[in-house]
Order: structure tokens, then sequence, then C-alpha cells
């Protein structure tokens, strides 16, 4: 049975959203701010996780950044009175995976978390992308090395899907910062190579790189 953590301040919401996806055979957990919920996601581990922005203590972007950085790919539904085009950018710029608008369908709220959780199921490994021994499956974020499942964080994981999907292309250090973290001028380039410095190691060889290739004055490429 699948389990849903439903992250959000309002009783009576929160009691009406466990009470039909419980009829839907989902298994629902709740929290009622974020600090707690943050708590809940890293204890649970859950299959879904929804989570309302405007929380006590702890809002919605905070929790959904942390869990980011810490390379949890839970899939997230943000479920927010905020429905201004910057709100919804912000959500996903931090990886949420669909952003629904109260108030709301309940009908189409519950075909959104089944379809997020039919693109999260584990899919045949034939399905997936390939690179050494490396196997990366785009629908529930998996990557494994050797058959090993290698937890990346949320950038780690962005980084690599922009190199996979020009697989054999250089990709400068600008697209990848495009990429993995938008638009935020405080990032610079040098913490690319921070980060693929440490795609190395989980996935590569550090020392004599096989696939994750630098390119003098162009960037990076990522060769089978």
């Amino acid at each position: 049975m699948q389990r849903i953590l439903i992250i959000e301040d309002n009783p009576d919401l929160a009691f009406g959203l466990r009470n039909n996806l419980e009829i839907e055979g989902y298994r629902i957990e709740v929290a009622e701010d974020g600090r707690k919920g943050l708590a809940r996601a890293r204890a649970l581990d859950p299959d879904l996780i929804i989570l309302d922005l405007m929380m006590p203590g702890m809002d919605g972007y905070r929790v959904l950044r942390t869990l980011r950085e810490e390379g949890r790919q839970t899939p997230v539904l943000i479920l927010s009175a905020r429905g201004e085009e910057a709100d919804k950018v912000a959500g996903f710029r931090l990886g949420a995976d669909d952003y629904v608008t109260k108030p709301f369908s309940l009908m189409e709220l519950i075909a959104r978390v089944t379809a997020l959780l039919r693109r999260a199921s584990p899919r045949e490994e034939t399905g997936g992308l390939r690179f050494g021994d490396v196997l990366v499956d785009p629908v529930s974020r998996r990557v494994t090395r050797d058959g090993e499942v290698v937890p990346l964080t949320y950038r780690e994981y962005r980084l690599l899907m922009a190199l996979l999907e020009r697989r054999g292309k250089v990709v400068s250090r600008l697209e990848l910062l495009k990429a993995a973290w938008g638009n935020r001028g405080a990032v610079t380039e040098r913490t690319i190579d921070s980060h693929i410095a440490e795609l190395r190691k989980k996935l590569d060889d550090p020392a004599a790189p096989r696939h994750l290739i630098t390119i003098r004055h162009g960037g990076y490429r990522l060769q089978d």
C-alpha cells in the first residue's frame, strides 16, 4: 500500500484529504506544521508528499528545499492558496513535481496524486538511461551503479540529467547552472565544479574520469 504524507496546518482540510485518500486505498500520515512534516518525511520515506506552503514555524518552501538538499527525491505536490505565477515558479525551481491552487477540485487532486505515484513507480531496468555501469530511471529518479542504489542530491541529479540529455556533447557551466539552479544569481560557476566532483566520486573514477569529462574552457561532457 502506497503511503502519502500530508503536511497541512488546517485540521479540517487535512482531515478531509485523509478520509478521501484513504477511501482511494492509500495509507495516510498527517503532520500539522512544517517542522513536524520534515521530521515525518525523514522517518517515513513516503511515496508522495502533499505540502502546504503557508505554515507557522517552517513554511513549505523551506521544507521542500531541505528535502531536496538532503537528496530526497520523493514526489512533492504543493497545495497552496498562493496561486501567483511567481509562487508556482518558485515551487517548481525548488523541486516540486506538481502545484495545485486552493480551492481545488477533490477529483482533480486525486487524479494528480494518482498520476504522480504512477510516474514514480519503479520500472524495468531496460527502460532506463545507461552509461558505463550506471543506470538512471528518469521516472522514479532512481540511480544505480553496478546494481547498487546511489543517493544523489537534488542538484546532483539535475546536473546529471542535463548532461544525459546532451550525451556526447559539451554542456557549458552556464547551461548547467540554469538546469540545476534556474536563475539564482548567488550561485557561481565554481559551484558546478564542486558538484561534478561529487558526482564523479559517486558515479565515475575521480582520479581518471571515463564518463564525466571536463572540457577545458568549455564545460563538461558525458560519454559512454
